[in-house]
This record gives structure tokens, sequence and C-alpha cells, in this order.
């Protein structure tokens, strides 16, 4: 019964997070949105083999978490792209650095080595395992971990919740 409800519930979440993305809505924007809701809704109950339904609530609500702390990310580091720009005398130190992922899926490792690339300043040259090696414009520290901190940030956080 849990199911169910779940079932009945998520659809409708997901059209109010539809609606307050789209702002104003025409009967078009409300009709794909009202598809797009049923379809991720039947998308995540196929994939979930959990008795526990919270755990789709809780990737629902880390999803638009996940767009905002991309979005801060990918505006830091083109003002940081851009800035290098402006100022050449500014120094660079490019390299391609290795970091240690603790993302399990190899979808969410996917989705990580993607927002990294789409960051300006940083690109995934090759994935093995759980270990990335990315071309950094600027590598600031030596080790694996202050790397994986400096470009993973808080990615890893809101992708282990939305991949598993």
């Amino acid at each position: 019964m849990d199911k169910i409800k779940s079932l009945i519930f998520l659809p409708i979440v997901l059209m109010v997070i539809w609606i307050l993305l789209v702002g104003n809505t025409t009967s078009d924007e409300m009709i794909v949105g009202a598809i797009a809701s049923v379809i991720v809704t039947l998308f995540f109950f196929k994939k979930s083999n959990h008795a526990d339904t919270r755990l789709d609530l809780r990737i629902i609500v880390y999803i638009p978490m996940y767009a905002i702390v991309f979005l801060v990310a990918l505006i830091k580091s083109n003002f940081d792209v851009a800035y290098r720009v402006i100022m050449p005398t500014l120094p660079i130190n490019p390299g391609i650095v290795r970091i240690k992922t603790k993302l399990k899926s190899p979808m969410g490792r996917i989705a990580l080595a993607n927002s990294i690339t789409l960051t300006p300043g940083t690109l995934t040259v090759d994935m093995k395992d759980d270990v990335l090696y990315i071309h950094w414009i600027n590598v600031k520290e030596g080790d694996i971990q202050a790397n994986t901190a400096n470009i993973v940030g808080n990615f890893e956080k809101y992708l282990e919740v939305i991949f598993g």
C-alpha cells in the first residue's frame, strides 16, 4: 500500500517542482510537465527495488539541490577562467591530477565525470573504477585527498543519494 501512495504522491511533487521551475504555465506546459512527471516516477519505481519508498522522495529532493550546487560551481569556475583570461599575468599551473571517488554506481561516476568536465578549467581525461584523472587549469595541491576535495566538492554527496 505504501508503494501505491508513493506512486500517486511522487508525480504530484514532481509537477509542483515543474510549475515552480517553469513559472508561468500554459496548458501545453502543464501537459508536458504531467507527462514528464509520470515518466520520471515510473523510471524511479522501476529502477528501485527498495521496500522503503522514502528513498525515492529523497532522490527527488536531491536532484534540484544537486542542480543548485552544480550551477554554483559552474558560475564560480566561469569567473575563475574569465579572470585568468583577462589577467594574463595570473600564474596558471595546468596538470593532470588523480582523484578518488567514493561513488559505487557506474552512472554516478559518469555523472560526476560529466559534471567535472562541464565546469570550465577542468576536463575528465580518464576514469578507471573509482579513480578519475582530471586535467585541471590550476593544480593547487599535490595529494589526492586535497585534489578530490577541491575538484569534486559537494558533487559526491548528492550523486551518492541520486544514483545509490
